[in-house]
């Protein structure tokens, strides 16, 4: 047997990253049905077409993932994030979702999480350095539907 050799990269070859993914989804395949894993991106942009706000999620094994949501500071309270979460929501259930998980830290919109029906179910205290990151979750019910 030749001899392995770890390497330590932030810069990651992609297809090292690709052959490590379905590494694990070969393994994962054994075990659980196929996860379905699918992108879902929603954009906000204004009338020249840059992009102002966001979101960035998947779905996969009947949940939608949302990473990230953002919002530029001029189209805050707006709306816009409301109706983000609900297009996303409406996409993971039309994809046959039955739950969705997000996070958030205590410096950003906790109670807009707890507003949209998401609830606490975990946190990392002092991640980042005085601070808390929030771990969510929302069952869709018939009434997340509507």
């Amino acid at each position: 047997m030749s001899t392995l050799k770890l390497e330590l990269t932030n810069t990651p070859d992609p297809d090292d990253m690709r052959t490590v993914e379905a590494g694990l989804k070969t393994f994962n395949a054994q075990h659980a049905s196929d996860d379905h894993y699918e992108p879902l991106c929603i954009f906000l942009r204004d009338e020249g077409g840059t992009v102002v706000g966001g979101l960035l999620g998947n779905t996969y094994w009947r949940w939608l993932s949302i990473s990230i949501v953002w919002l530029h500071e001029n189209t805050r309270g707006s709306g816009y994030g409301t109706q983000m979460i609900a297009m996303a929501e409406a996409e993971a259930i039309r994809r046959d979702c039955l739950y969705a998980h997000v996070d958030t830290m205590d410096f950003q919109v906790l109670d807009f999480y707890l507003k949209l029906g998401y609830a606490v179910w975990g946190q990392l205290d002092d991640l980042p350095p005085g601070h808390t990151r929030y771990f969510l979750k929302k069952t869709f019910t018939a009434s997340t539907e509507g």
